[in-house]
């Protein structure tokens, strides 16, 4: 038989209610209660009971998680800590990997596809700004990435400007003097708001933002970047830096570079976006903007909790999480390989 709150309490030496506001993940219980809780939960393989839940909430407990693709690495690794925060809250994630199409968005993020969703989560490249808006009056409403001006939602995002700007003086300290932008979309507001850092961070160091070197691109894959590069060789004069909107165009970018005989990063440094797991090692290894991910997942399950369960209105929160500039080989090099002295 499947094990009770009962049977978890008794095996915690804990009270029934101490359990629940456990599994509800509410704040007011010790770090040390809450631990033997968790461990009596994983020893008993506890399953909330969510049919008796949602008799007496009106809740569902499940949530839906829009994004683009499952089969990127970046959406990939997103998807699974929101899945690992829900599951923590005792929620269940309905995962509806969209396309970028703006239909299937609209059906991800509004519920339709599901009418039990308690509320979603959305990382949306096609939705309009009144998109957004109406699906957040139906239901609670956490937005991932850059921020729509007319949606009355909860957002959650990496400073896109700031992090550009970052990557891109990198590059400038570095000496380079023609960097190309590689991932210019008329459809992505990130790759419109990471071009704007991009041109920043130039005109602040007197560079001219060269347009043969701003290079569009789909930004789902090595093939487009490998592709981009391409392009961007037969331009009048070859870059010597590329920034990518995100580390699989940068990694598509460094295929091309090194199959023309160029050096990675003697001959171009190339910097991506991300920071996905491939980028530790992939050859030469990948300089990257990495965005606290993991902080990403707990805030955004945090601002639809705080919706749900616990009922809060008032204004739209925005929550910016931090990032930092991880310098691989791809723009420094290796490291010099060292050895004992003969004895």
């Amino acid at each position: 038989m499947a094990a009770s709150m009962k049977d978890v309490a008794r095996l915690a030496g804990v009270s029934i209610k101490t359990v629940s506001n456990v599994v509800n993940d509410y704040p007011f219980v010790s770090a040390d209660t809450r631990s033997r809780v968790r461990a009596a939960l994983d020893a008993l393989d506890y399953r909330p009971n969510t049919s008796a839940r949602g008799l007496r909430t009106g809740r569902t407990d499940l949530i839906a998680l829009a994004i683009p693709a499952l089969d990127e690495p970046y959406f990939a690794e997103i998807a699974s800590l929101i899945v690992d925060a829900a599951e923590r809250r005792g929620w269940m994630v309905l995962i509806d990997p969209t396309g970028g199409d703006r239909s299937r968005e609209k059906l991800a993020a509004g519920g339709s596809r599901s009418s039990r969703i308690d509320g979603s989560i959305a990382s949306p490249l096609a939705l309009t700004g009144a998109d957004v808006a109406g699906l957040a009056r139906q239901r609670p409403m956490v937005l991932l990435g850059e921020r729509f001006a007319s949606a009355a939602t909860d957002h959650v995002a990496v400073d896109s400007v700031r992090a550009a700007h970052e990557a891109t003086r990198h590059l400038i300290d570095l000496g380079r003097q023609r960097i190309a932008f590689l991932g210019a979309h008329s459809r992505m507001r990130t790759a419109a708001v990471r071009l704007s850092g991009f041109r920043a961070a130039l005109a602040e160091a007197g560079q001219h933002v060269d347009q043969d070197l701003v290079v569009r691109a789909s930004p789902f894959g090595r093939a487009e970047g490998a592709a981009a590069m391409a392009r961007l060789l037969s331009a009048r004069k070859r870059p010597d830096a590329v920034f990518c909107v995100n580390d699989l165009l940068a990694m598509g970018a460094i295929r091309t570079l090194l199959s023309s005989g160029l050096r990675v990063p003697e001959d171009v440094a190339v910097v991506g976006f991300d920071d996905i797991e491939e980028a530790r090692f992939s050859t030469p290894s990948l300089t990257s903007i990495a965005p606290d991910k993991q902080e990403i997942a707990e805030m955004s399950v945090d601002l639809l909790c705080r919706r749900v369960r616990d009922g809060a209105d008032g204004p739209p929160v925005d929550v910016v999480v931090g990032h930092r500039l991880q310098v691989r080989e791809s723009t420094v090099g290796a490291a010099p390989l060292t050895s004992d002295p003969p004895g």
